[in-house]
């Protein structure tokens, strides 16, 4: 790792370039524990439990726990609804 200059190199060596089967597995990994952690830090910011957010949306918390613990894909649909009808937080997706 001697020759590693920062993080992107990093995960090259780790995990593989960009586009390999590996990297694309970790980069959606990385990507579902990031919308986890900005759901249960937006859950938090509002006072609620999961039981709560679960019922305000119309899911039960089971589900709700799942996605800030990463287990499971979550459509666009009800991360929308999770955060603009139960937390009232506006979400922008940007596509690069």
């Amino acid at each position: 790792m001697k020759d590693v200059n920062n993080f992107d190199e990093l995960l090259d060596v780790k995990y593989g370039k960009i586009g390999t089967t590996e990297r694309d597995t970790f980069e959606e990994g990385a990507q579902y524990f990031v919308i986890s952690e900005m759901l249960k830090a937006a859950r938090k910011e509002a006072n609620m439990t999961q039981e709560q957010l679960a019922t305000k949306i119309g899911a039960n918390s089971q589900y709700i726990s799942e996605i800030e613990e990463g287990r499971c894909d979550i459509q666009i649909s009800a991360l929308y609804r999770i955060f603009e009808f139960g937390l009232g937080k506006k979400i922008n997706l940007l596509f690069g």
